[in-house]
Parts: C-alpha cells; sequence; structure tokens
C-alpha cells in the first residue's frame, strides 16, 4: 500500500466500529468543507469498518495491520500489542519526513498509532470522546491532547487533567437538517431495528423471533433491520415475516430514521447522537460488557432526557423486545412522547472552530 503524503495534513484516526468511524468522517467532511485547501488524510485498521469504507471512499488514507485488546486472550494481547509499536514505529518514521499539522483522535484500537505516534513527535492532536464514559486509549492519552472534545458532560469529571470542551458528538451531514416530526407519519409506520455497524446477534435472533407477533398484531406496521454483514449471511435463510425485511447496512441512515416511527438499537454514541438529531424515540440494549459500560451511560443520558426506554441484554430477549415494541406500536402517543423536538447538533461546527483556534486561527 502507498503512504500517503502526511506534509501538512490534517490526519483523522478512530475506528473499529462506527461508532468511532463516523465522528471523524462527520469531522473530516466538515473541515473539508470549512478549509479546502488543508490536506485531509485518516488513518485506521485494516480490519475495522474504515478497512472497508475508506478504499471506495475520496480520501486519502492508510490502513494499518492492528486489533484491539479488550476481551482477548493473553496471547492475542500481545500479539496486539507487538502490532500496535510496529504501526505506531511506521507512522514516527513517516511523520519525521512528512510532518502533519494536527492529529484528530476519535478513539477506538484503530486510533492508537496515529495518537501515540503524534504524541511522541510533539505533533498537536485533539481528541472527541463520544462516550459518557471514555476508553481506555482516551484516558491514556487525554492530558496531553490539545483539547478533549466531550460528547456529554458527564465525561469530564472522568478525564482529571485533560483540558475538556463538551461540543456533543458529531453526526453525518445529511442530519443537519430538519426531520419529519413523529407525529405527521402516516402508515405504514416503520420500526427500524440497528444493531450497531456491526449488526448484534443478540438482538437480530430475539428480533426474528418477535417479528412475526409484532407483525401479525400491527398489519400497518412494517420493519427495517440491519443486520450486519456476517449476520446476514447466517440468517437471510431463516423463516420470517414477509413484512420483516433484513439488510446488512444502511447508507442512508438519516433517512431511515426519517422513515421510522420508533428505534430498536445498541445504544453507541454516534446512534444515539443521531437519534436526538432525528428526534425518534428508542428502545435501548446496552452492549453488554462494552468498555467501562459506556453503551449503558450513554443509554442512561438519553433516558434522562425521557427519549429512550432501556432494557438489559438477557436470555429472554425477544419477550421483551415484543413487549417493549408493541406498546409503541400500539400507542402513538407513546412513541410521540419519546421522540421529542429534534435537537440541532453543532458539534462539528465546534470542534473547528477550538481546532482553528488553538493552532493560531486560520488552519489554511
Amino acid at each position: 500500500m502507498d503512504q500517503p503524503d502526511y506534509t501538512n495534513a490534517l490526519v483523522f484516526t478512530g475506528g473499529g466500529t462506527g461508532g468511532h468511524f463516523f465522528p471523524a468522517v462527520a469531522l473530516a467532511e466538515g473541515a473539508k468543507a470549512r478549509w479546502p485547501h488543508r490536506p485531509i488524510v485518516f488513518v485506521g485498521g485494516l480490519r475495522g469498518i474504515e478497512g472497508r469504507k475508506l478504499p471506495d471512499s475520496p480520501w486519502a488514507h492508510e490502513l494499518l495491520d492492528v486489533e484491539g485488546f479488550v476481551g482477548r486472550s493473553p496471547l492475542r494481547v500481545v500479539a496486539a500489542t507487538w502490532k500496535l509499536l510496529r504501526a505506531k514505529r511506521r507512522l514516527v518514521a513517516a511523520w519525521r519526513q512528512a510532518r502533519p499539522w494536527a492529529v484528530v483522535g476519535t478513539g477506538g484500537y484503530a486510533a492508537a498509532p496515529a495518537l501515540l505516534a503524534a504524541r511522541s513527535l510533539g505533533i498537536p492532536f485533539f481528541l472527541h470522546e463520544s462516550n459518557a464514559a471514555p476508553g481506555k486509549l482516551i484516558l491514556r492519552v487525554a492530558k496531553d491532547a490539545a483539547r478533549v472534545w466531550c460528547g456529554m458532560d458527564a465525561v469530564r469529571a472522568l478525564l482529571p487533567g485533560a483540558d475538556c470542551l463538551t461540543v456533543g458528538t458529531p453526526v453525518r451531514p445529511d442530519f443537519l437538517r430538519e426531520f419529519r416530526k413523529v407525529k405527521d407519519l402516516k402508515a405504514p409506520y416503520t420500526l427500524l431495528v440497528l444493531g450497531g455497524s456491526g449488526g448484534a446477534r443478540a438482538i437480530n435472533e430475539g428480533m426474528l423471533l418477535a417479528a412475526p407477533i409484532l407483525l401479525e398484531q400491527f398489519p400497518d406496521w412494517e420493519i427495517l433491520h440491519q443486520t450486519g454483514a456476517a449476520e446476514l449471511a447466517r440468517l437471510q435463510h431463516q423463516p420470517r415475516h414477509e413484512r420483516h425485511r433484513l439488510v446488512p447496512f444502511i447508507e442512508d441512515m438519516a433517512g431511515a430514521m426519517e422513515a421510522a416511527s420508533f428505534v430498536i438499537s445498541r445504544a453507541g454514541a454516534s446512534t444515539c447522537a443521531e437519534l436526538k438529531a432525528a428526534g425518534r424515540g428508542a428502545l435501548l440494549i446496552p452492549l453488554p460488557g462494552s468498555a467501562n459500560d459506556h453503551q449503558l451511560e450513554n443509554a442512561k443520558a438519553l433516558g434522562r432526557e425521557n427519549r429512550a426506554v432501556i432494557i438489559q441484554q438477557q436470555p429472554n430477549i425477544a419477550d421483551h423486545l415484543e413487549a417493549h415494541a408493541a406498546s409503541h406500536m400500539a400507542t402513538p402517543y407513546a412513541r410521540i412522547k419519546l421522540g421529542k423536538t429534534a435537537e440541532p447538533n453543532r458539534a462539528v461546527e465546534l470542534c473547528l472552530e477550538d481546532l482553528a483556534a488553538r493552532m493560531g486561527g486560520s488552519a489554511d
């Protein structure tokens, strides 16, 4: 793979999951519109969502052979550490010859090589932590960052010594518009089911059991269900209701949310921010064992605003999905109450204004 030219570039790094990658893309798109002459380069991992998305994108990029640490055996942790150090050395060598202007990291294991390389070379770096509980990488480097942009106020107390600014979580440009209100939607109504960019086996299997009962009970509803690519291959031949549509990934998430009267989802920070931007209520099932239980904290933050109902993942999850979905499918008031007025998202604007100020005013 040819190495991109990093000279005076604004480098974005973050990935592994869509919750880390999509905020980086939103920030990069905002930076390109604001400073069209500033080179932009992405750094990510071969195995994450960025490894699938960046090769087909217009962004200059470098994909590194790195992997995560969470939930791995001791032997795999050793292997992951070696890969991380090798990737960091590669970037340090490249950046000594072609020094970036600044690095922006949005978290995830794929961001580690670039952030550690920037720190070792004294290149200004900025962090965005979308979640209510910070990841291990953010915890490790936050004190040395030029700024830590926080998606939620709750995370600031967990980053002592870091220079924090609460800005919200960046959302894709399609979410920076007015959305139809839930009360204005007409039949057939859509129940949107999301398990994150990689899918969620427990939610997928629970919905396959619950969907036929729900769709028979509510003939004016249909289900659009993002399964994840690997899960679709496993599920697509299983029996299901004709109004239960499975897709591997939804490119137009803003359009899908606008058409949805109710959403069932994991509680990644990006999804939570998009729900608020679209004014859609949700039934949230936080990923068990997520780093520092950040998905549970994200869900609680939306719950405190009366924008979501929260249930835990459990063996009989199909029964809970059916019961909670039915109560909102049956009663317009219930879903309208959660589907509050869309909240304008200024995270990209606030981050870029702060970056420009910290870097001396002009980014060109």
